[in-house]
Formats: C-alpha cells, structure tokens, sequence
C-alpha cells in the first residue's frame, strides 16, 4: 500500500506542476480549468485502478479513462504525459503506435531512408502507399513472388480514385521504386515490373498553372497592412512564397538554423525531390523575416521559424500558411492561392532568362516534365524569337 500511496502523492505533484506551467506559458484561464478538471477526474481513475507507474501513460489506460468518463476528450491526459516526458519524468508520452507493415515493406523503407536521405515527411507518405497496396495484395490474397503487372494496375485503379493526376504520378514513383528493390535487391520478383507501371501521357493541360501579372503583385504587396502582428507574420510568409517559389509545407518547415540574414541565404531542406538547396533571399525578404524575428516571434526553445501567436506555442501547419496567404490575397481582390504564387515565381526565373533545368533545382522539382507544366508560354520571349520584336 506505501507504494501506491507513493505513486498517487508523485502523480499530483505532476498535475500541480503541469497545471502551473500551463498558467505560466500563457493559456487561457478557461483552458487551465478544463485541463484541471479532467486531470482531477484522471486522478481519482488512477487511484481507483491502482495502476502502476507504467501502467498510467498508455493508449490503453486513456481509452478505458474515456470509457469510464465520456465527458473526458483526454487532451489534458495527453498534455500531461507531453509535459512529463520533456522534463525526462516519464519514459515516452501517450502516442500513437506506428502501423507496422511486414517485414519486407519496414526493410524496404529503412534502406530507402538510408539510401536517399529522405526526410520523415516522405517516409510517411510512401508507408501509405505501400500500406495501401499491402491491404489490397492480402484481400487479394496475391502474395508478393506471384506479383503481375495485372495486380499492380488493378490495385492503382482502385487506389487512385480520389487523387489528382498530380499525385497519382506521386505514386507511381513510389510504386516503381518499391518494385525495383523487389526484383533488383531482394530477387523477390522474377520480372522487373517497374518499368511496366505507366500513366496515361499528359497532353496539354485544360487548364495550365495560373499566376499573377506584375501590376497585380504590385496591387497585392500594397494592399498588405503591418497593423498587428498577424499581419507582419503573414507578410513574411507572402516574401518567401513570392520571391522564392516556396511551397507552404517548405515555409512551414524553415527552422531558424536554416536562415542566415547576415549572408542572405536559406537552406530549404525538407523537399519533394528529398535534396536541399541554398537559395538566396532578396533583401525585401530578408527586412520582413527579420521585422517578424525581431517583434512578433515569441519566445520559445523551438528553432521553428513560424510559431502560433498564443499559446501553445506550435509551428504553424501549412495549411494555415495557405490560407493566411489567401485572405490578403482576397483582401486585394485577386481570386488567386499561395500556389498562384510559386507559379508566378517559375515566370519570373523563365523570363530573367533561366533555363529549364535551373528552374527546376531553384522549384525543387523531381522531374523536368513537371516544370514543364509550370511554365506558360512567354509571351515576350516568343515574339522576340519568331518575330525579331524588342518589347
């Protein structure tokens, strides 16, 4: 009995000491108090289980606590056990257990991380992918030595149906690449498959990428007021997405040691093609990020450029990026997206007379056709080459 008395008496000392780090940080009073309240109602669960110290932190202890206490979503519970590990008081948080796939499929992923260098990020999305295939194989009951071409078209057309062309080229790539470790490195498979997992070829777009003339980046950049600090944070995000073709998932991703005013340089690692690149930032860029470093960025150990405003401090998700993005541009009366301009960023490179190629490193692009596809035709430099015109 002394021990449980022990584990209860440790255990409110944590509620009390995550309590007032809640306060301290500044939430919300009506925050704390529902985080209070479902910690008390958490506690009394504990005592009345008698669990171990072990036993407290588990996805399946929070479950049966939301069971036994409908009221309780378990935000407080996981935001404890958060706390707790950062302070080193308790072994892992409450977290999600990794889908783990079959031995073959986990293999695969560690030699593509150690291979390619891929971010975490990519990691996730081809461990979709290759789940998704891995639950068709087995309804199917194919097993992966007996794998047809026929299999693989039959699973894509079932798997593709709610992506966009853009994606399902995505992953393919992930498919072929699985395919070639298959037969190349493993002798799994008795044919190479890969070069068989084809889409249909794309002809001219119906509608081609979409991005804004100078007088309307002029209208847009005006219309931009640095009234509050939403604003100088939004500001700073439309820098970086006009003058160097940022995707919002890349903005979000910058880290402070990722930036080097003094120099004028970032380095954009988290890319689709999973290699980083140095770009230069311009100085109108290099003002707003360091007028958002010095008077809106809150005070934080996270080296997260882009942080909430309010606690809790988190970096901000990229499709908060695109849509404070697009409220100025709504504000400016310009029916356009953050992707509007990235776009604008390739014609702007095309017409400062950079190659293809070049564009295609500066987009971070894992393959010149989707360049390609970025890219109008320039106006100015097509007159100028079948007509001799100087505009």
């Amino acid at each position: 009995m002394a021990g449980k008395q022990v584990i209860s008496e440790v255990f409110e000392q944590a509620v009390n000491d995550y309590l007032q780090w809640m306060a301290s940080s500044g939430y919300a009073p009506g925050t704390c108090n529902r985080h209070q309240n479902e910690l008390i109602r958490f506690l009394d669960f504990v005592k009345h289980r008698r669990l171990e110290c072990n036993e407290i932190f588990t996805f399946k202890t929070l479950g049966a606590f939301k069971k036994d206490k409908p009221s309780s979503a378990g935000f407080a519970v996981k935001g404890l056990s958060s706390y707790l590990f950062r302070q080193n008081r308790i072994g892992r948080p409450i977290e999600k257990i990794k889908y783990q796939l079959p031995e073959i499929y986990e293999q695969y992923l560690l030699y593509h991380q150690r291979s390619q260098g891929a971010p975490d990020r990519r990691i996730k999305q081809i461990r979709r992918v290759l789940a998704a295939m891995k639950d068709y194989l087995q309804r199917h009951k194919i097993h992966l030595s007996a794998l047809k071409i026929d299999h693989i078209d039959a699973f894509l057309a079932e798997f593709f149906t709610p992506f966009s062309p853009g994606t399902r080229k995505a992953y393919r790539s992930v498919i072929r690449k699985f395919l070639n470790y298959l037969y190349f490195e493993r002798r799994i498979i008795k044919r190479n498959l890969a070069a068989l997992v084809i889409g249909p070829p794309m002809f001219a777009r119906a509608k081609p990428p979409s991005y804004l003339r100078p007088q309307e980046i002029k209208k847009l950049f005006d219309s931009a007021r640095l009234s509050s600090l939403l604003d100088i944070r939004t500001y700073a995000m439309l820098h970086l997405a006009y003058t160097l073709g940022l995707r919002p998932d890349e903005i979000g991703s910058i880290t402070l040691d990722d930036i080097s005013l003094s120099r004028g340089e970032i380095s954009v690692e988290d890319r689709k093609t999973d290699a980083p690149v140095i770009l230069p930032i311009p100085e109108e860029t290099v003002k707003a990020i360091a007028t958002y470093l010095v008077g809106v960025r809150p005070q934080t150990h996270d080296r997260t450029l882009f942080l909430s405003l309010k606690a809790p401090l988190l970096p901000i998700s990229a499709t908060a990026i695109s849509n404070h993005i697009k409220a100025l541009m709504r504000k400016a009366n310009l029916p356009s997206s953050a992707y509007w301009l990235r776009h604008t960023y390739a014609q702007n490179l095309l017409e400062a007379g950079a190659s293809i190629y070049e564009i295609k490193e500066m987009l971070g692009h894992d393959s010149i056709e989707s360049t390609r596809q970025y890219l109008h035709v320039h106006i100015k430099l097509m007159r100028k080459v079948l007509f001799d015109e100087e505009l």
